[in-house]
């Protein structure tokens, strides 16, 4: 029998389609692998603004994963939005129990359209306890500003910022200038695991479709790695899934705010 490459996604929902569980099933099919999910929260958005969320109680949210990971397992993980400390530690300790290292977390603080989506308490407790444990984080800049405390001025700051965010090389970081304003976008990418620090560099595009840019990215990234993809190749061909998806996106119309990607662009047009 064949066996499917498995993914895996813990976050919050959109019902718009374009980011969140959405955004990463569709991603983890595009990438060629199998996709599951377990949803902490029902988020009322569209492609306008986030108008409430409504959490998944945490004792519902570790049964999913714990029924997921116990019977099919999974190759890797994509953590979205975590909105409390109590959520971030049951996810931790849950994840624990079944030794999974391809972990990639997109530390989800604020929505495209501006809303927040993380309480205040729960930042501390992403940074000292959730991501030491996963192997790849992949902050915004508005998300790396809140993890560092300060503003990021330029494109300069970003290879030496994405060292400091590694806290010491105990976890990789791609850290996407897609909110800076220099015409070429360059990604950096910091891989702890081998110490070496690459440029992921693309064109600029102005388009309005850029919700769920974020939940896509590291979704491939995590479907990658399931795929046996080392991690800075996995990455790499992340960036071009992104970019291809972003490119293939701004040809459509949809709703009256940031619009999604193209998931499935490799596909059908």
């Amino acid at each position: 029998m064949k066996h499917y490459k498995r993914a895996l996604t813990i976050a919050g929902s959109d019902p718009s389609g374009g980011a969140g569980i959405q955004a990463d099933l569709k991603t983890f099919s595009a990438c060629g692998c199998y996709g599951m999910s377990a949803i902490v929260a029902v988020v009322d958005e569209n492609t306008v603004g986030v108008t409430g969320v409504h959490p998944v109680p945490v004792e519902f949210v570790t049964g999913q994963i714990r029924s997921v990971l116990s019977d099919i397992g999974a190759d890797a993980v994509k953590i979205g939005m975590l909105h409390s400390s109590e959520l971030i530690r049951a996810v931790k300790s849950t994840l624990e129990e079944f030794d999974m290292r391809n972990v990639v977390l997109d530390p989800v603080m604020v929505a495209t359209s501006g809303d927040k989506l993380l309480q205040d308490e729960a930042v501390e407790t992403l940074q000292r306890e959730l991501i030491p444990y996963v192997r790849v984080i992949t902050p915004n800049i508005p998300e790396a500003e809140i993890l560092l405390g300060r503003k990021i001025e330029s494109q300069e700051q970003l290879p030496e910022l994405a060292r400091e965010l590694s806290l010491d090389g105990r976890v990789s970081v791609l850290l996407k200038a897609g909110h800076l304003t220099d015409e070429e976008l360059i990604d950096v990418f910091y891989d702890a695991e081998s110490d070496r620090t690459v440029e992921l560099r693309s064109q600029r595009l102005a388009t309005a479709n850029t919700h769920g840019t974020g939940c896509t990215l590291s979704s491939a990234v995590a479907a990658f790695l399931a795929h046996g993809y080392e991690l800075t190749e996995a990455v790499r061909r992340a960036k071009a899934y992104i970019d291809a998806a972003i490119r293939a996106g701004a040809d459509y119309a949809i709703g009256h705010g940031h619009g999604p990607v193209h998931h499935f662009h490799g596909f059908w047009e």
